[in-house]
């Protein structure tokens, strides 16, 4: 091989190398992990041709920032490939649950829409149950008015 093909080839070599290194750290790196813990909002399988699970979580909490202290909603925006994860997530979706997941620098279509993929739940708690209302409160309750549009 002359001079002029090797050049080539390792230039070729090296922009191979560097895309096999920029494709791992941007989709299969772990950049970061954590726990989130909240109420589901919503929880659905969705895609066209990769079928993976999407959920929100809605987490409570005080707005630190703020010197009123008010309560404020994070949103949480996750995946989840498991599918026995994804079932147990569904069938908890009234509690609150604690979910552990890793963070990607890109996503992946197999891999859901977040960047956040669910690899774990952690914790579920029961919610506080809610009786509903009798008979007798349904009647006691205000008939709803109607204010004019101005």
């Amino acid at each position: 091989m002359n001079t002029g093909g090797k050049i080539i080839t390792t230039v070729l070599s090296l922009l191979l190398l560097a895309l096999g290194i920029f494709v791992y750290f941007k989709f299969f790196f772990v950049y970061s992990e954590g726990t989130n813990e909240g109420d589901i909002n919503y929880f659905q399988r969705e895609g066209f041709v990769f079928k993976t699970y999407e959920g929100k979580m809605i987490q409570t909490g005080y707005n630190s920032h703020n010197t009123s202290a008010t309560i404020q909603s994070n949103e949480f925006k996750f995946s989840v490939v498991d599918e026995r994860i994804a079932q147990q997530i569904d069938n908890n979706s009234s509690r609150q649950i604690k979910l552990h997941w890793k963070r990607y620098l890109g996503t992946l279509p197999w891999r859901g829409n977040s960047q956040f993929v669910v690899d774990s739940i952690i914790s579920v708690r029961n919610a506080t149950p809610v009786a509903p209302a009798t008979d007798e409160e349904m009647l006691e309750m205000p008939a709803p008015v109607d204010f004019p549009l101005e």
